[in-house]
């Protein structure tokens, strides 16, 4: 988060985000870094872990069939981003599902490491902006990562061809071949220490 920009004179626009954030579940540390230490906060995120990914899938289903919605067989609710899980679809979520997330705020200078095929969510379908604020987004796929990543990539497969996620974004095969090819130069440098008795 490189900028907060918070507006001058709006002290209900304060007690707006406070709301916000406890809301959003944050814990105590979080609420006094922005009443006691003054920081300022960028972003409410909600983080699941990737192990929960079909659960989540599956409960969004249920709640737009509930609502009417259709559930086309090209649409993913997780990658179309059309929910924000507020505070009672979460509660339901965990009730209904055990699937608990984290809260995070994001303040001036922080920075948010979201985990290989982790869910996550805000109002603004990515993240909810609590003051008008600038942030550096970099995806980054490790090797270690492959599995996620071409699971991941599977997913975007069966979305509709319109959707903004169809193509292969994560570079699957790029990675594979770069960390084969990377290992392969590293074993040749060190070749003849190997073979040594």
């Amino acid at each position: 988060m490189v900028y907060v920009g918070i507006p001058k004179g709006q002290a209900d626009q304060e007690e707006e985000v406070l709301k916000t954030i406890q809301d959003g579940d944050s814990d105590e540390l979080t609420i006094k870094r922005f009443t006691e230490s003054r920081e300022k906060p960028g972003a409410l995120w909600h983080i699941y872990a990737a192990k929960d990914t079909e659960k989540i899938r599956e409960f969004l289903k249920k709640v737009a069939e509930e609502q009417g919605q259709e559930n086309p067989v090209d649409h993913d609710p997780i990658h179309d981003q059309s929910w924000y899980l507020d505070r009672s679809l979460r509660k339901r979520l965990h009730q209904e599902y055990g699937v608990q997330g984290w809260a995070i705020v994001q303040f001036l200078g922080d920075v948010v490491f979201i985990p290989a095929g982790a869910p996550h969510q805000a109002s603004t379908r990515d993240v909810h902006n609590l003051y008008s604020c600038i942030k550096v987004a970099e995806d980054f796929v490790s090797p270690e990562h492959v599995k996620h990543c071409f699971w991941l990539t599977q997913e975007f497969r069966y979305l509709s061809h319109t959707h903004t996620n169809h193509e292969d974004k994560l570079q699957v095969k790029n990675v594979i071949y770069h960390a084969v090819k990377d290992a392969v130069g590293i074993l040749r440098a060190n070749e003849s220490s190997l073979s040594r008795p």
